[in-house]
Formats: structure tokens, C-alpha cells, sequence
């Protein structure tokens, strides 16, 4: 299967506006929505499906730790079953507004702290994982791809889901298949980096760690950021490199 392009949308609120959904929709295969906990509104939400319905592009919930201040990037200590109710309330929220668009929601990315909570914490993968196994039908979980992705596919096999594995094309890589901490320098890629992150992942399966090794990452869709003009113009450079 080729390689799909993810994107994380449906981040504004209210007047605030977050990124650039119109410019990024038509050259994307799924679109991330925020559920209102980390970011997004009800009429976000509404407007994100509209148009995503419109580029025929899947849909995927985008559950995060209900902290708006935060953005969701702060960890916040839950037990198993306040993960569980809280992704149902998200999900649920999005897959119900999607029905009334004709749409249906594919799939789920749990957003910023909770993400990289589920990558290290296996109690809580294990409670998201659960949340989706006991979701009203059946849906895909995306996770990263890292070299333990054999044992998480084991994981999620267990309960009876599904997986989509993801890489990141503006991200640089730790040595041991982690994403490289924000605070730390070279975190993130420019533009260079990012289109070589890209092809790399597409021709070879790899990337280039942080201190040059080269790592395999089977994945299966590609995470793409389109907050700004220059970010957009690399969103179309990457959908042309992946078609070639």
C-alpha cells in the first residue's frame, strides 16, 4: 500500500484560527480532527468534516487530554477507565457529528501528551487500546511506528483491532526509534530535512537518527503539519514526491 499523508486539523476555536484546513484538505489522505478537548468546537468540528467530506478524505478522531490552556502537550494522570470514558466522549462526539454529514469516521490519533503517554506507558496504551476495542464498531488505532511495532501489533491483535503505524516527516528521530524530545535542538526539521525524511521513508522504509544511524520504520502513513504558508507549500512537495 502506498504511503498515506495524516495531517492534525480542526484546531481552531471559536475566533482563534489554527493552521490552514482549506489549503492543506486537497492534498491529504486523512485528516486528524480535533474533538474539543485539546483544541476544536463544535462548530470546528462541523465545518473540518464538511470539508474533508468534500476531498474525500477519511476521517479520524483526534482525542487528547482535556487541557485547552495546555494545547494537550501536558501528561495528565488518569486511571484506565477516565482514559476509557474519555476517549469514548471524543470519539463518540466526532463519529456522531460525521453520521449526520453521511460520513464515517475510520479511524483514531490520540493528540500530543496522551500520544507520546501511549508510546511509553503501557498501562496507558493499554487503557486506549481497550477504549477502542470497546467502541460501538470497529475502528483503526494510529500509533508510531518504531522498532517495537511487532509487539504492539501483538498488543492490539489481543483485543481484536487494527493498527495504521505512523512516521513523521518534520521530525527527527532518537537513536532508539522515539521521537526526539522537542526540547532538544534539531527536533524538528526544516524544510531540507523534511523532503528527505519523506523520500527516505517512501524508497527505503528508514530514516537517519539523530546521531546518523540508519533506522527502519515500517509505516503506514505519513504525519504532515500545515500551520503556515511555508508549511502548506511543503504539505504539496511531499503529496508530489510520494505520487512520483
Amino acid at each position: 500500500m502506498p504511503l498515506l499523508l495524516n495531517c492534525d486539523l480542526g484546531e481552531s476555536a471559536g475566533v482563534g484560527v489554527m493552521g490552514m484546513d482549506e489549503a492543506v484538505m486537497p492534498h491529504i489522505d486523512q485528516a486528524n480532527i480535533a474533538c474539543g478537548f485539546h483544541a476544536g468546537d463544535p462548530m470546528v468540528m462541523q465545518l473540518t468534516l464538511k470539508l474533508a467530506g468534500e476531498h474525500d478524505v477519511m476521517i479520524g478522531a483526534h482525542p487528547g487530554y482535556s487541557d485547552l490552556a495546555g494545547f494537550g502537550r501536558r501528561s495528565i494522570q488518569h486511571s484506565p477507565e477516565e482514559i476509557v470514558a474519555l476517549m469514548h466522549y471524543q470519539i463518540s462526539a466526532l463519529d456522531g457529528m460525521a453520521k449526520t454529514q453521511g460520513l464515517e469516521m475510520q479511524y483514531v490519533k490520540p493528540h500530543g501528551a496522551l500520544y507520546n503517554d501511549m508510546m511509553v506507558d503501557a498501562d496507558v496504551r493499554r487503557a486506549v487500546m481497550n477504549s477502542i476495542a470497546a467502541f460501538s464498531r470497529p475502528v483503526k488505532l494510529m500509533l508510531l511506528a518504531t522498532p517495537w511495532a511487532d509487539a504492539h501489533r501483538a498488543e492490539a491483535e489481543q483485543l481484536g483491532i487494527e493498527l495504521w503505524f505512523e512516521a513523521f516527516a518534520d521530525r527527527c528521530y532518537d537513536d532508539d526509534g522515539t521521537l526526539l524530545s522537542r526540547a532538544k535542538p534539531g527536533a524538528v526539521h526544516g524544510r531540507e530535512k523534511m523532503l528527505h525524511q519523506a523520500g527516505q521513508l517512501k524508497n527505503e522504509g528508514a530514516v537517519t537518527t539523530v546521531s546518523g544511524h540508519r533506522l527502519m520504520i515500517d509505516a503506514d502513513t505519513l504525519c504532515v503539519h500545515g500551520d503556515n504558508t511555508e508549511g502548506v507549500q511543503a504539505i504539496q512537495d511531499i503529496r508530489a514526491l510520494i505520487d512520483e
